[in-house]
Parts: C-alpha cells; structure tokens; sequence
C-alpha cells in the first residue's frame, strides 16, 4: 500500500499538524516577512510595537484564513495531484466544514485585530488581499485562463503594502514599489513550478501555461518575466528608496536568477531545473527584502 493510501486509512480524528498545515505555514511565513519588512522600510526608525505586533499577527491570520479556504475550493484538485493529494482534505484528515470553521475563525479574528488595534485602511486592504486570493483567483481565474498567475498575482503582492499602511496609515508610492516587485516576481516563480508539475495540472484539468501553450513558450515568458523583474527591482534605487548597498544586492540576485532563467530556456535543460529555478525564487525573494531591510538602516553616501 503506498504512502497515500497509508495515511488515508488513519483518519479517526484531526489533530494540531492537520490545521497548521491547513494554512500554508511555509507559504504564510514569506508572505509575512515581505510585510514586516514593508513596515520597517515604511518610518525612518523603528515601527511603533503596536502596529509591528498586531499588524503582523492580523496579516498572517488572514493569509492563513485564505490557504485555508484555498484549500477547500480545491479539495477535488488537490486529490489528482501528487505535490497536494497528501494535504488535510483529501486524505479525510479534516472535512470541508472543520477547515470553513477554521477559515472564519482566523478571518474574524484578523479583521477585529486589524481594524481595532492597526487602522481601518489596513484591514479593508488585508480582507481584499483574502478575497482576491481566496475567491477570485482560487475559484475563478485559476480555472479560466492561463493568465491566471499574472492577474491573481495581484493579491499575492499585497503583503509589503499591507505592512506599510499598518505603521503609517496610508498607501506611499514607496510601498507600491514593493507591490511592483512581487507582482513581478510571481509569475517566473509560479511557472517554473508548473513547468515541473505541467502533468498534473493537465491530468486536474488546470489551465497553466505549460499546459495550455506548452513548455517553450513558457520558458520564453518565464525568461521575459525575469528581465522585467530585474528591471523592476532597481526602482527602489533609482527613485531613492534605497541605497548602494541594496543596488549591489539587486544586481547580484537578479543576474543570478537571469542566468537561471536562461538555462532554463535551452531546449537542452535538465529536468530537474525547472524546480531549482522555483527553490531559488523563493531564496531571492527573501535575500531581496533582507536587502532592502538591512540598506533602510545604513548611513547614505552623499
């Protein structure tokens, strides 16, 4: 018997792990630090406690709110797929119910904390960031156009605009550049992935690039993307958000995830590539905010 089917047959009753992996801890855990990091790039010192603790605890409950309902509208996907046939749902772990409940309780408990110890704006911004992943990308766009990524992507660039409005209490054309970078960013990281699990999504009916236009064109776009993602990612440098120290690190990152890029455009690229091109998305991403974080606090040149 494999392992599917092992723990399918252990489902007598849902315990803390069923729940925690029900909202995307790993996934979460990026989403939050790109919001912290808006925080502290949004005030010349340190953010005020309050702002840094109760935003960044409401933000990350409502991340997990939307895996969580993630989870639930794509329980019968989820089940053709091997990278998700494992999660709580579909081995009977947890049931449609227990994870809505579980949802609803961390998106209240997000909404109250944000509007009532952040700001107001803060919290109508987070809650559109959960619909747009939630609903509008989960149920809708993902299922109709292989443009899903680039157009959902919007919600999952949220999180360091989020941040910034939680210490200052409104949007700043900084904060957008933030916004710009993820939005970028996501659609090279999420088509390598789709690239290495192309089968799957076909075999789930889900229209991912590779699957609809093939894995060529993919590589074409994920190329594209990545050149306009580095491109991007000096903005915060030539508007004077950032300094040197932050250039230097963009330049390095960004050529490094260029070179990836490129290798994953010849026709003779190894198969495994594609999911190094994912794992190291993930690494620039992080490198890149730490950059920016650790630039905001050191002295400028003149």
């Amino acid at each position: 018997m494999n392992s599917a089917a092992t723990r399918y047959d252990d489902t007598a009753r849902a315990t803390w792990r069923d729940f925690y992996e029900l909202g995307k801890p790993k996934v979460v855990a990026l989403i939050v630090f790109t919001a912290v990091v808006g925080m502290f790039l949004a005030v010349p010192g340190l953010p005020p406690m309050n702002a840094l603790v109760f935003g960044t605890l409401g933000i990350g409950l409502a991340a997990s709110s939307a895996a969580a309902i993630n989870h639930v509208v794509d329980r019968s996907f989820d089940q053709k797929m091997a990278r998700t046939m494992l999660r709580p749902i579909p081995t009977g772990h947890l049931t449609t119910v227990q994870a809505l409940a579980y949802a609803a309780v961390l998106c209240v408990a997000s909404m109250t904390m944000l509007r009532l110890l952040v700001n107001p704006l803060t919290a109508v911004l987070t809650f559109a960031s959960l619909i747009g992943y939630a609903v509008l990308y989960t149920v809708w766009l993902k299922h109709i156009t292989p443009q899903n990524i680039v157009i959902g992507g919007a919600a999952g660039a949220a999180p360091p605009v989020l941040g910034w409005t939680a210490v200052t209490g409104h949007a700043d054309p900084y904060a957008l550049l933030l916004f710009l970078i993820i939005f970028a960013w996501t659609p090279p990281h999420f088509w390598a992935l789709a690239i290495a699990r192309r089968e799957e999504y076909a075999k789930a009916g889900i229209p991912m690039l590779p699957v609809a236009y093939g894995v060529e064109f993919t590589r074409l776009h994920i190329l594209l993307y990545t050149i306009l993602l580095f491109i991007v990612t000096l903005l915060p440098w030539l508007t004077g958000m950032a300094g040197l120290a932050y250039l230097a690190a963009a330049v390095i990152l960004g050529g490094q995830f260029l070179r990836h890029a490129i290798q994953l455009k010849r026709t003779d690229a190894p198969a495994h590539l594609p999911m190094g091109v994912f794992r190291y998305s993930i690494t620039y991403l992080m490198l890149l905010f730490a950059a920016l974080l650790v630039d905001h606090y050191l002295p400028r040149w003149p």
